[in-house]
């Protein structure tokens, strides 16, 4: 029987054992992505969404029905992306190790797997501000964020189209933000039901938010005045979000319902033994991508 047959056993073991840590460690991490994304699977290499525009307003009934018509929106497809990393362990190693180093390894790569997609899931909002094309394209070509959106109906664009802002985060640029999110016009130029339900923000911000919707009266006031945002907003925290400044308020259904993350290939883990030089090697493989069919979910504010 040929010598390297030894190290199928060493393979097996710590097999077994360095997937079942790797698959514990990744369910236990927290993620914000389902709280964020609208969570779909594909089975194709890209996944291409379009949307039709909103019916009109009702005419006067006078013996003959009016017929209305809608508009094609913007397409946007989104592709697929792989992303992978690897660990190995030599058979002395795993042999002498008494210091549990090699247990530490698929602990490290779970978590890095799971951080990926994190740092991916918060460049919707990081790179919202501007036109981003790694995961998807969007037809409109305008930021997520932008006060230059547009339609395809013909309908004016001059109020309505705007959902950025460059206010910083208080109790005055959420009331102005909550303002300006209930008059969002649908590709007609008609009133949008968008009802902002949360502020999402930095750790860098944590405070400001808590004040703004915990404070019983007016934040930073001597007035006695009832606060009119208490308990009105769920506060997200996002430790993913890289600009300390900038903060975001959305209407979360709707976020959910614009916001799509497809899982192609949900994470892997993989094993295989080099025969000849006793090493083993792991490896960890997931293929997913985002996209934003409509941005009247929520508003951004760049902070300058």
């Amino acid at each position: 029987m040929p010598v390297p047959h030894t190290s199928g056993a060493f393979a097996d073991l710590v097999n077994k054992r360095v997937t079942k840590i790797f698959y514990d460690t990744y369910d236990q991490l927290p993620t914000m992505i389902p709280m964020v994304y609208g969570m779909e699977t594909s089975s194709d290499q890209y996944e291409t969404w379009s949307s039709v525009g909103s019916m009109g307003l009702h005419s006067q009934f006078t013996g003959s029905v009016t017929y209305g018509s809608q508009n094609q929106g913007y397409d946007v497809t989104a592709t697929h992306l792989e992303w992978a990393s690897g660990l190995q362990i030599e058979r002395a190693l795993y042999d002498d190790d008494r210091h549990g180093i090699w247990e530490r390894k698929p602990v490290a790569l779970a978590t890095s797997a799971r951080r990926t997609r994190e740092v991916h899931g918060a460049r919707m909002y990081n790179l919202g501000f501007s036109v981003d094309t790694t995961f998807y394209n969007n037809s409109e070509a305008v930021a997520l964020f932008s006060n230059s959106h547009t339609t395809t109906s013909g309908a004016s664009t001059a109020s309505g189209f705007d959902n950025l802002t460059t206010s910083s985060l208080s109790a005055t640029s959420v009331a102005a933000s909550r303002v300006q999110m209930v008059g969002f016009l649908d590709d007609q130029a008609l009133r949008f039901e968008t009802m902002p339900s949360a502020i999402i923000h930095p750790p860098d911000l944590y405070d400001i938010a808590f004040e703004i919707v915990e404070s019983a009266g007016k934040p930073d006031t001597a007035n006695n005045n009832r606060n009119v945002h208490e308990g009105k907003y769920r506060l997200i925290e996002w430790r993913y979000l890289t600009d300390a400044n900038n903060w975001f308020m959305v209407d979360e259904d709707k976020m959910k319902m614009m916001l799509t993350w497809f899982d192609r290939v949900p994470v892997e883990f993989a094993f295989a033994e080099e025969i000849d030089t006793l090493i083993a090697k792991w490896r960890s493989y997931m293929r997913y991508s985002m996209l934003w069919s409509d941005w009247r979910f929520g508003l951004g504010a760049q902070v300058t």
